[in-house]
This record gives structure tokens, C-alpha cells and sequence, in this order.
């Protein structure tokens, strides 16, 4: 979702973006390099960066790490929260998203030794980052017509993940065919697929994107 990452940043929104790991061990990476590659992409994609300190390969869906995450939600006082797709075959993605799924709940506790103010952000969605071999099926897409290149960009700015290792440099090429598939659905030149499990809201029709 690095499109939509840059374009909300550039309307001016206030994103943060929240790495639960420090991503290692890799085959190519170590954690001061994937640092390095973290900071590039967030500074391409206009936006903060902090990273959790949960255990990459080691992620759980417990109390503790529910808490690590609303604590946070309710420091940046989050309205929005993005998460992975809930159905994936890597066991960090799917504990990230119960992980945000609950935290989401947690940070509008009170009586409780949370850092900050509670707070309920007022939506959750879920876009795509999978290691099953299915299609996406979204219900709604995100106009990143212009942002296209910061996509691209960030995600060459991970070397040790898509430029060094040989099999996956492909990745980009559909990862970026995938953006302009999902345009033509709405009749723009790019578009990033996203789901939610609660209907969205429209005030009228003024603001829909399509053919």
C-alpha cells in the first residue's frame, strides 16, 4: 500500500507507520542495513517510522503485544488503522493482524497503565501482503494515480529484499502491474486493492472514482 501510504501523506495526514520487527534474520540482510532501508522508504513515502521491538519470525497474538501496539494507537491518537489481509500463510502477518485487530479495542480502555489517551480508532482495514497464491478481493480501491514511482521507489529501497536477491526482483514488476490492473477497475492508471469488514460510509456520490 505504498501508493496510498505517499498519497495520504502528501493530503496532508499525519502517517505513521509501525514496524512490529526489525525484519531479521534474512538471507541478505542484517538489522543496522534493514534500518537504513526503512528510514529510505519512509523518506520517499513522506512519512514516520517506528518499529515496535516485537521478535520477527517469533510474532504471537498475546496480551503483551496487544498492549506494545495500543500503547501506540493511543500516543498517536490513530483514526485509521491498515493491517495485513487476515488470510495469509506467513504466521507474523496473520498474528500482526489479530495483534491490531485487538489493540484496536485496547486503546480505548480506561483504568489501565497504557501509555496516553484512550482513543477508538474509527476504522480498520486490511490490505494485501501475502504468502498464499490468491487473488485479492476487495471492496474498495484507493486512487494512487501520481504516486506510482514512490511505490516503486520504496520498495527498491529495500536492496537486501528486491534487488539482491536474483529470484525476487521480479516482485516489483508485479507488484506495480498489479497497481495498474486495479486502476483500470476504476478507471484510473493505478489503484491499490484494500478490505474492510464494516460497510463504509458515503455522503453522496460526489466523491466516487470510476468509469
Amino acid at each position: 500500500m505504498g501508493g496510498t501510504i505517499a498519497s495520504l501523506a502528501a493530503q496532508g495526514h499525519d502517517v505513521l507507520v509501525v514496524d512490529l520487527t526489525d525484519g531479521e534474520p534474512t538471507p541478505h540482510g542484517d538489522p543496522e542495513t534493514r534500518a537504513s532501508e526503512a528510514a529510505a522508504a519512509a523518506e520517499i513515502l513522506g512519512v514516520r517510522r517506528i518499529q515496535a521491538g516485537l521478535k520477527n519470525r517469533e510474532v504471537v497474538h498475546d496480551l503483551a503485544s496487544r498492549h506494545v501496539v495500543a500503547g501506540i494507537i493511543r500516543e498517536h491518537q490513530s483514526e485509521i488503522l491498515f493491517a495485513p489481509h487476515p488470510i495469509d500463510a506467513h504466521p507474523d502477518h496473520v498474528a500482526a493482524t489479530r495483534i491490531v485487530e485487538d489493540a484496536r479495542f485496547d486503546a480505548k480502555l480506561t483504568k489501565t497503565d497504557l501509555p496516553g489517551d484512550p482513543v477508538h480508532p474509527r476504522w480498520l482495514f486490511y490490505y494485501y501482503c501475502t504468502h498464499l497464491r490468491r487473488v485479492p478481493d476487495p471492496n474498495f480501491l484507493i486512487d494512487i494515480t501520481g504516486f506510482e514511482d514512490h511505490k516503486r521507489r520504496a520498495m527498491l529501497a529495500y536492496e537486501s529484499q528486491f534487488v539482491v536477491p536474483e529470484k525476487n526482483r521480479r516482485i516489483i514488476d508485479v507488484m506495480m502491474s498489479s497497481v495498474t490492473y486495479f486502476g483500470s477497475r476504476i478507471g484510473t492508471a493505478a489503484a491499490e486493492p484494500f478490505y474492510t469488514k464494516e460497510p463504509l460510509g458515503l455522503a453522496g456520490l460526489q466523491g466516487l472514482v470510476g468509469l
